[in-house]
């Protein structure tokens, strides 16, 4: 039969501690949330980019 764990230092350590579970369940809303900011951030650039390719383009007429 082995020995029993040891109380010291060493017993302490070797104990397994499970992460909490994650807050966002099995449909990921917060992964759609940011997955849709992220898309709505990219045509924001795409337009405010053509805004200002129209407006320099504008000025050299």
């Amino acid at each position: 039969m082995p020995d029993p764990a040891p109380t010291g230092r060493l017993g302490r350590m070797t104990t397994t501690h499970r992460a909490p579970k994650p807050a966002a369940g099995p449909g990921r809303p917060v992964g759609r949330a940011v997955t849709a900011g992220l898309v709505l951030s990219v045509v924001t650039g795409i337009a405010w980019t053509a805004g200002m390719v129209h407006t320099v383009i504008g000025w050299r007429l």
